[in-house]
């Protein structure tokens, strides 16, 4: 339920509504490079030191994406999303 503030904020409002609309594309980047993965290693048969750098390249940046994802309080500068070590 929208709390009161919103409600006699107008600007507040549609400019909460426009920065949730359309599609989150940080959960859409998996899409990309999980099939770059395969041809990385088949395209790249006959070059095997260029083949296993850029394999190993594109999949620490996926794991570095993932730890992104999963932990986006270690990347914001918002005081809302800050981890707070005195909760636990």
């Amino acid at each position: 339920m929208a709390s009161p503030s919103d409600l006699t904020n107008p600007e507040a409002a549609a400019a909460n509504r426009k920065k949730k609309s359309g599609p989150q594309f940080k959960f859409l980047v998996p899409l990309v490079y999980a099939p770059v993965l395969p041809l990385i290693r088949l395209t790249l048969r006959k070059n095997p030191v260029v083949r296993d750098r850029l394999f190993t390249a594109v999949l620490v940046g996926a794991f570095a994406h993932g730890f992104y994802l999963v932990y986006p309080f270690c990347f914001s500068c918002s005081s809302i999303m800050q981890f707070d070590s005195s909760a636990m």
